[in-house]
């Protein structure tokens, strides 16, 4: 079982190239097809869209708690891969699914206890908790099948495949968009459910990930067990997950947090540039899809090496991912720069909104290779088991976007609170490249001493 996808003894960049590529079509799905979501409920009126939209907060919350959650099990799961201790692996990922499990089930239980009070302290109508209440009803009933999913498949790209949770997201969302239009508007021999028909097709999409991947885990990577856990054992097993996890929830969680600070402060200029802003995040996301892939397979990468004391392989893996973002995201920004107006023209017909959505695309996507060097070096610390490095990258960066972005906006407007963004991913580049520094330096003086040590050991031996 060990070394099972080539990441202790295959060429660093083919394994790289191997685990990154499919994560990037799976990535590339799910931002399609929540996409096409989005589209099919704006056809049933402006109430329910914006009633979505204030279910955003919520459920990017109990993603960011997932996502943490498999980080964490995906880096410690590594290390012992590494190692070569998979009854180890496999108590540990039974146990991160329990933890998930209950952390889940905790959050359904609060949320559908409160969604009337929640959503009207965040500002709602009672014309949308109407509509809030027939979504987020359904959607808390269906987030095991989210999570669990979401974890479990951190736990097999932990072993080196990303192939197959990258299939299983891409089929599942196929699925979701054909239920979609069938659920909502009653197509067929389908009731008509309205948004709840929403809530219900992403469901039972999420099903068809829950049972695949609790497959994979059981019968293919034999990392399931149906024992009962001793209790020590387990809470041992969620420490060492939620050391990393927790840490990595909370920087998943400060993108929106910037985001609608960001957004409160264009409101202050005007609407168009805040339209301007929501289109260009969701652009954003898609030219970052490669890089967001390359980080993401960096931490179980890493942590395998790592552990099984491989720093050159780590080193290597490092500088091929600076590499890479440095090269790939600089000649994603010239193709950028030279049809930011026809790319603007593709999300609003509104003058005043092409022209502030033109100049984002100007400004923000030239920071983009910093900013993918800080997502690698993160990703890389919490390989190392460093999350408070990685965390602290993360918040540097928030802080960097409030304090510059409300500088510019000041002095300069709009314009300005764009290059102010784009100044502080420049820093927190530049930060990270600091800790990569740090990193090369340490990993070399573990090379030397393991040389030093191998020649003495060959001179006694002789």
């Amino acid at each position: 079982m060990k070394d099972k996808h080539g990441l202790l003894s295959a060429p660093v960049s083919q394994v790289m190239t191997k685990m990154a590529v499919p994560m990037a079509y799976g990535l590339l799905a799910v931002l399609g097809f929540s996409l096409v979501d989005t589209y099919f409920v704006s056809l049933l009126g402006t109430q329910a869209l914006a009633a979505i939209s204030f279910t955003f907060p919520v459920t990017f919350f109990v993603s960011a708690l997932a996502m943490g959650i498999g980080t964490g099990l995906s880096a410690c799961l590594a290390r012992l891969l590494g190692q070569g201790l998979h009854q180890d692996a496999a108590r540990l990922t039974s146990d991160g699914l329990l933890l998930a499990l209950t952390l889940v089930l905790s959050v359904a239980a609060i949320g559908i206890s409160s969604i009337q009070p929640l959503f009207k302290l965040l500002g709602a109508s009672d014309s949308l908790i109407v509509y809030i209440q027939d979504y987020m009803f359904y959607w808390y009933v269906a987030i095991p099948f989210l999570v669990i999913p979401m974890v479990g498949n951190a736990a097999i790209r932990a072993t080196g495949d990303t192939k197959t949770p990258s299939r299983v997201m891409i089929i599942a969302g196929f699925m979701n968009g054909i239920l979609d239009p069938l659920l909502i508007f009653g197509i067929g021999p389908f009731p008509e459910l309205g948004v709840k028909g929403a809530a219900i097709a992403s469901g039972l999409s999420w099903l068809i990930t829950f049972a695949v991947a609790l497959y994979l885990l059981r019968y293919r990577e034999q990392l399931l067990l149906l024992s009962k856990p001793k209790l020590t054992d387990m809470l041992r097993n969620w420490r060492k997950i939620a050391v990393i996890g927790m840490p990595a929830s909370l920087t998943n969680m400060l993108s929106p947090v910037n985001n609608a600070f960001v957004m409160w402060q264009l409101a202050a200029f005007s609407t168009t540039a805040v339209a301007a802003y929501g289109a260009g995040t969701r652009i954003e996301a898609i030219f970052l899809v490669g890089m967001i892939a390359v980080s993401s397979m960096l931490s179980p990468f890493i942590a395998q090496n790592s552990s099984a004391n491989n720093p050159q392989r780590c080193l290597t893996a490092i500088k091929l991912a600076i590499r890479y973002s440095l090269i790939s995201q600089l000649t994603i920004y010239l193709v950028i720069a030279l049809t930011a107006p026809y790319i603007a023209t593709l999300f609003s017909d509104d003058v005043e909104v092409i022209s502030h959505l033109s100049l984002y695309l100007y400004i923000i996507p030239a920071s983009f290779a910093m900013q993918g060097v800080m997502m690698a070096i993160a990703s890389s610390l919490n390989g190392f088991n460093r999350p408070i490095a990685a965390l602290s990258l993360s918040l540097s960066r928030s802080l960097l976007i409030i304090s510059l972005s409300s500088i510019g906006g000041y002095y300069y407007g709009e314009n300005g609170i764009f290059c102010g963004i784009a100044s502080a991913n420049v820093l927190v580049g530049l930060l990270a490249l600091y800790y990569a520094q740090k990193l090369q330096i340490e990993l070399q003086r573990k090379l030397q001493f393991e040389v030093v040590s191998t020649t003495e050991t060959q001179s006694r031996s002789k």
